[in-house]
């Protein structure tokens, strides 16, 4: 669906290069270089009870912890993270990142990355669950655990070393593959652990010591030593015995309410469910379409919307929450969200569907004037789009900025939550009686309104992956079309061809590669309030107050360079999709096998929510954390495939998915 040939936004050479001049003009005598192998945690921070006991790679390794958190009983889950600044990773520059936004959250990221360092480790030896082998992660022997403590039940997961780190230096990363329940503590075990040679690697002797019970002359072992036999106790009901143990601990998912709180209540004030009032809105241009193009007018304006933001809501402004602990900010003015809406002529003579579109990576509304002008007239849809603010154009200075200390980080998804309230205001101004359609940009020549009764959401690419945290919170539709689609950018960043021109900014300031895996579960815990990672267990079920369980169609095209589809396979079975079988050929797939625990449709045409997967004829992604390079990037190439059209069109005009495929085949569209 998309218009563009190319969606990769390639940073300026001039914001790239001052960038990693102010990084290395900033760097002290010795700040990023680092010893073959990672020094003890006494030797880099000094042994206070800010860091862990466990010499792990670093201060706050094994992450996430329980060690970093403290009892808080106003909170959902009873705790709140409390990371100490000396804790947090250090710059080039010496400046360590400020903890004060993680310290609102009452837990860690339901699907963001459980990171250590493990010396010397070799998980093939070792017989750890990787991600082609998923079920691993469930088997009684598995080297690797996860328990669900208010459960007893295993999650499954798969780890792997960091492909990007010089041998030896790489961190050890487990992801969910399916994300935490909010909410809940989790206990995580390794045991058995081998090098390549099959010698056992011993735990610390501060693990060991709270492991077989004897006595340490160090205080903050003998403090820890009550929460360790609450978490041995919690594995050895699981059946995991602690004879074996390299290391075990605990951590707690942070609340839906603390995930999703802030923009719940931004919305009710901004856009409140069940009120049909439009924002007040201004149309500044109307632009005929060119005869035969199937356009009938482009019409540009704003719509607009309480204002959540400081400064105005100019790039690189934050959530106007100054020290309120749970992070709802305050409304500070209005602001004007522009827009841009695309007729097609067909609405001329049939009600067509209202579109309300989310932008690819770094882009503006005007990709959505590309879509409507591509496929506005063939699905019969007025497509209106404004920014993903936060992730747009106009955020690019700002974002590269900002990497070079991540205390800033919040910006992004402070930035990308008023986004949504701009995107709800404008998608409420498409539907109200007293909103768009009593324009005369948005009337027949009758005055009869070009608008139609139903309205759908469209993302694709980054419009996907924040699009469902979008739709999540509304009201105003129910079906939902996210094209080429992930989530969790802690997972998606180093498998993004995308990431190659951020990953020198990313990186420079912060050069160990064991702090760079901190630093993505860290933003991550942030992130999860802005994109799909935070809101995807409400969107189809269970869902959020205000806000009806939504339908949704995911689309994915296998190998695809910019969106990794192992990330989308986790997204689809955390929102409980359907996949449309079978999703791939025989042998196209490392996974084994493909697709593990999620469940497929019986029968057409579908009513649910589905997955949808789509070969092009790219070969498999890697299965390592680095981006698909080989052959042509699929990432793109639905727009242009009438089946994939129809297809689109169907859902969208009466929420069923139909089977555009030949029957017991996978879909394919290979040149």
């Amino acid at each position: 669906m998309k218009t563009e040939r190319r969606h990769r936004r390639v940073l300026p050479a001039a914001v790239v290069g001052a960038a990693l001049f102010v990084a290395a003009c900033t760097s002290n005598e010795t700040a990023g270089t680092r010893p073959t192998t990672p020094t003890t945690v006494a030797a880099v921070y000094p042994p206070t009870r800010d860091c862990e006991l466990f010499d792990a790679g670093h201060c706050l390794f094994p992450f996430p912890s329980n060690t970093f958190t403290r009892p808080d009983p106003a909170t959902p889950t009873g705790r709140r993270v409390a990371f100490a600044r000396g804790s947090m990773p250090v710059n080039t520059s010496g400046v360590a990142i400020d903890p004060t936004e993680w310290n609102r959250n009452d837990g860690f990221s339901p699907g963001g990355p459980i990171v250590l360092y493990v010396r010397d480790l070799d998980l093939a030896v070792t017989g750890a669950p990787g991600l082609t082998d998923l079920a691993r992660s469930l088997a009684s022997d598995s080297p690797i655990v996860i328990v669900d403590a208010e459960t007893g039940d295993r999650h499954p997961f798969w780890a792997e070393l960091d492909a990007n780190a010089p041998p030896g230096q790489g961190a050890l990363l487990i992801r969910p593959a399916v994300n935490f329940q909010e909410g809940h503590r989790y206990v995580v075990a390794l045991r058995n652990l081998r090098r390549a040679d099959g010698s056992t690697v011993d735990p610390s002797p501060a693990f060991a010591a709270l492991r077989d019970g004897t006595s340490s002359t160090d205080p903050a072992v003998e403090d820890r030593r009550p929460a360790m036999e609450a978490v041995l106790a919690t594995l050895e009901a699981a059946g995991v015995g602690r004879d074996d143990l390299y290391l075990a601990w605990d951590f707690t998912v942070a609340s839906t309410q603390n995930l999703t709180g802030r923009v719940l209540a931004m919305r009710d004030a901004a856009v409140p469910p069940g009120d049909t009032t439009s924002p007040p809105f201004t149309v500044t241009s109307v632009t005929p379409g060119e005869p035969g193009s199937g356009v009938l007018r482009v019409v540009e304006g704003s719509v607009q919307v309480p204002n959540f933001l400081t400064d105005g809501g100019a790039p690189g402004s934050v959530l106007n929450n100054g020290d309120n602990p749970d992070g709802v900010p305050t409304v500070d003015g209005t602001l004007d969200a522009p827009f841009v809406c695309v007729i097609p002529t067909t609405a001329e003579q049939a009600e067509p569907i209202d579109v309300l579109y989310g932008h690819g990576l770094l882009g503006s509304r005007f990709e959505g004037r590309g879509v409507g002008q591509a496929v506005g007239d063939e699905l019969n849809a007025v497509v209106c789009a404004t920014d993903w603010i936060g992730m747009s154009a106009q955020d690019v200075g700002p974002i590269a900025g900002m990497l070079s200390d991540l205390s800033g980080f919040r910006m992004i998804p402070d930035r990308l939550q008023q986004a949504m309230m701009n995107m709800l205001a404008l998608g409420r101004a498409m539907q109200s009686p007293g909103g768009l359609r009593t324009d005369p940009a948005f009337q027949r020549a009758d005055g009869s309104p070009l608008l139609g009764r139903d309205l759908a959401y469209v993302g694709n690419s980054q419009g996907g992956i924040i699009g469902g945290a979008l739709s999540a919170v509304a009201s105003d539709w129910d079906t939902v079309f996210l094209g080429v689609p992930a989530m969790n950018y802690s997972t998606l960043l180093q498998r993004s061809i995308d990431f190659d021109d951020f990953a020198p900014l990313f990186n420079a300031p912060y050069p160990d590669p064991l702090v760079q895996q901190l630093n993505f579960a860290l933003v991550q815990m942030l992130w999860d309030r802005g994109e799909n990672n935070g809101y995807a267990a409400h969107l189809t079920a269970d869902p959020l107050p205000g806000s009806p369980a939504k339908k949704v169609l995911v689309f994915a095209a296998f190998g695809d360079h910019q969106v990794t589809n192992w990330a989308t396979d986790v997204m689809a079975r955390t929102m409980g999709l359907r996949l449309r079988a079978p999703g791939l050929a025989d042998g196209r797939s490392p996974g084994n096998p493909p697709f593990w625990g999620i469940d497929t449709i019986d029968s057409f045409p579908y009513a649910g929510s589905a997955y949808v997967m789509w070969d092009f004829g790219t070969p498999a992604p890697p299965v390592a954390n680095v981006p698909n390079r080989a052959g042509r990037d699929p990432h793109g190439q639905g727009r242009d495939d009438p089946a994939v059209l129809r297809m689109v069109s169907h859902f969208l005009t009466t929420g069923e998915l139909i089977d555009v495929c030949e029957t017991g085949r996978p879909c394919r569209s290979v040149p």
